[in-house]
């Protein structure tokens, strides 16, 4: 007798740390937060990655809480490249942004994000370190768009990008030459994605401020909640 309640002491121990080791898997499998978007395509949900690009997804995030987002466009469709939004109202009025946030593409490269088919991007303007509220999702594998990798060294003895070799290159002169920042990956649509290539899909032309690649008929975005955040 003593020995089965042994047995059976020692199984339900092995059982409350299974049990202990799978709730804690499934609170880590929960961690990363979660957006649902609701679009006049369709809804997609993005999921977000602080531990990769902690400034990038906090200003994301305070975006979505605050509604910034619900009313404004998909203004620019691209179907080969990406489709962009989170900037302009519905009467192509850009909305007022905070102020922009550092680069945090390089840091998210090591961590392993890529601007491949169904990633989430922050857009910017020619410098690097200019990034608001707009966001590209990538429809096709771009990993052009990823920052360049610097090699180790200062000077870096040999680099080489598109094409052409450079010798004894100051280590600053990368890191800080705009060209080789890329554009910073912190999410990924898990959710959706024949939303986005709905999306990806509709005629364009021009519409408000620009020439060409703008939705024919508005791609809205009605709202974005987080829900596991």
């Amino acid at each position: 007798m003593l020995a089965s309640r042994r047995t059976l002491l020692r199984r339900s121990a092995a059982t409350g740390v299974a049990v202990l080791c799978l709730s804690l898997g499934q609170a880590a499998l929960a961690a990363n937060p979660q957006v649902r978007f609701k679009t006049s395509q369709g809804d997609f949900v993005v999921e977000l990655y602080p531990d990769k690009a902690p400034q990038t997804v906090e200003n994301f995030l305070a975006y979505v809480r605050e509604g910034f987002y619900d009313g404004t466009l998909f203004h620019r469709v691209i179907a080969g490249f990406m489709v962009q939004g989170g900037g302009f109202d519905t009467t192509y009025r850009q909305k007022p942004t905070r102020d922009p946030i550092a680069h945090e593409g390089r840091k998210a490269l090591a961590a392993g994000l890529h601007n491949r088919r169904g990633s989430l991007a922050m857009a910017r303007t020619g410098d690097p370190h200019s990034a608001t509220a707009q966001f590209f999702i990538n429809v096709v594998d771009n990993e052009r768009l990823d920052p360049v990798p610097i090699p180790d060294g200062d000077p870096v003895a040999q680099f080489t990008h598109m094409g052409r070799t450079y010798r004894n290159v100051p280590r600053a002169d990368l890191e800080n030459n705009p060209q080789l920042y890329g554009y910073t990956v912190f999410g990924q649509v898990v959710s959706g994605l024949d939303t986005i290539d709905r999306i990806r899909d509709v005629p364009t032309g021009a519409a408000g401020p620009f020439r060409s690649d703008a939705p024919r008929q508005a791609v809205v975005i009605e709202s974005a909640r987080t829900i596991t955040d």
